[in-house]
């Protein structure tokens, strides 16, 4: 078989179909992915910039924690910056372990066990369905 049968077999179009659609799939997927991760991580930021940091500073006497610190020989240490981003760490990290790594393990850990969620019995509609598609069968024998 020469390369241009091998291109030109259906097996190979399917093949070569199935391969793009899957990668325009998850081409899209990672594109929703960064686009809801670059959204979550603003409302997360303005939430411990604005409440976080607020409390924080209110604590510590600063109106603005992002620029708490101290001065040394007239260069500023600025911890509040510090401290905002390792809460926003925590923050993020936290949500992706309850909402992402729990669920998962949980799934895995129910599938290993052998508790998979029962089956519910198919409707009225589909049982029709299935008695005309096999009285169909039948009768094209």
């Amino acid at each position: 078989m020469t390369y241009a049968q091998l291109l030109s077999h259906p097996v190979t179009r399917t093949v070569r179909t199935f391969v793009r659609r899957t990668v325009i799939v998850c081409a899209v997927i990672l594109a929703v992915a960064i686009v809801i991760g670059t959204a979550f991580a603003a409302v997360v930021k303005a939430f411990v910039d604005g409440i976080i940091g607020g409390i924080l500073g209110a604590i510590g006497g600063s109106p603005n924690f992002g620029n708490a610190g101290f001065k040394i020989n007239h260069s500023l240490i600025n911890i509040g910056l510090v401290v905002n981003a390792i809460i926003y760490f925590v923050i993020v990290a936290a949500t992706i372990y309850f909402l992402v790594i729990v669920p998962v393990n949980h799934l895995a850990e129910r599938r290993k066990r052998g508790e998979e969620p029962e089956v519910q019995a198919p409707s009225e509609e589909i049982l029709l369905l299935q008695e005309i598609r096999d009285l169909l069968r039948q009768r094209s024998i």
